[in-house]
């Protein structure tokens, strides 16, 4: 069973996954993830605030405590927060220049819940200025797993695998959608990137969308339901990161990652839901995997110039 049915849709059902990305206001849709903890993330350079003392002195849940909803004054902070991403986007320009550029394999992007290609469209447009041959979703505003939405996005699969395979990048619901259609299709997937996406998520009210994924539940097929947990799954096909930040306002960071392994890894990122695809940090992890060559990945590393904007890696990752 999965997010996506097996058949064209019909009377299979399609299961799907609480999203993780909201409306910004006055501004369509901008996807958003993680996290539950309120451990504050080292500090960034200048470009980026001190948190408030409120969130600084929040209670940290201890290790492997199960997901639980982010902290009422993450998700509060959201939106705030979101436009120092784009100004932190805005002031380190330059220095993404640098990014690592892969071969310019074709590179799929898949936006979160209510936002569309628009949300998408400064990570995507970074990512072709590094050669890549980048495509959006091309299917309106994400609201789940729809039939069109569903059938949309085989069909696109489909299509541009024709010509190679293809990495998946996916914010929030975008990701748990690009992580069912590598359990579909693995030999079309080169691998898959996933931004704050609550992929091992077990009770949707662990989030703080649910109420608008309910609301948009009758537009999905019979029977839409969360997936099999991951733990109970066969192993991740494709290799794949799941990029998360603890200080996620929208879902919590600990549904967000998996036990590491060699063809898998979890990379902390401080970022709020709604900022990912403008966060400097974010983009440049995203750029850096995707140059990884098949079979001859390594493990992220923070460039020498950006350690300080990264927090510690390495502690969630079980």
């Amino acid at each position: 069973m999965s997010v996506l049915p097996d058949s064209p849709p019909g009377p299979e059902p399609v299961r799907a996954v609480v999203p993780g990305s909201v409306p910004v206001p006055g501004s369509g849709s901008v996807p958003g993830s993680v996290p539950d903890a309120v451990a504050v993330p080292e500090p960034r350079p200048e470009v980026s605030p001190t948190p408030p003392a409120a969130l600084v002195e929040a209670p940290e849940p201890p290790p492997n405590t199960p997901p639980t909803p982010p902290n009422l004054l993450w998700y509060l902070t959201e939106p705030t927060r979101a436009v120092v991403d784009i100004g932190q986007f805005a002031a380190t320009r330059a220095l993404l220049r640098a990014a690592p550029r892969g071969d310019g394999h074709t590179v799929l992007v898949l936006p979160g819940l209510g936002a569309t290609d628009w949300a998408t469209g400064p990570l995507r447009r970074f990512l072709a200025g590094l050669g890549y041959d980048v495509h959006g979703w091309g299917l309106g505003r994400n609201i789940g797993p729809s039939v069109t939405a569903v059938r949309g996005m085989r069909e696109l699969l489909r299509e541009l695998a024709a010509h190679g395979k293809v990495s998946l990048v996916g914010w929030s619901l975008g990701g748990i959608f690009a992580r069912e259609l590598a359990r579909e299709r693995p030999g079309s997937v080169r691998q898959v990137i996933t931004l704050g996406s609550p992929y091992a998520l077990a009770d949707p009210r662990h989030t703080r969308v649910d109420p608008v994924y309910r609301l948009l539940a009758r537009f999905y097929e019979r029977g839409a339901d969360l997936p099999p947990p991951e733990h109970a799954r066969p192993p991740f096909p494709v290799p794949a990161t799941s990029v998360y930040s603890r200080s996620d306002g929208i879902v919590p960071w600990r549904a967000c990652v998996s036990p590491p392994g060699p063809r898998h890894e979890n990379v902390a990122v401080a970022s709020s839901h709604l900022g990912y695809g403008y966060n400097a940090t974010v983009l440049w992890v995203v750029a850096d995997r995707l140059a990884q060559r098949p079979g001859r990945r390594r493990p992220f590393t923070p460039p020498p110039g950006m350690v300080r904007m990264f927090p510690a890696q390495g502690d969630d990752n079980t």
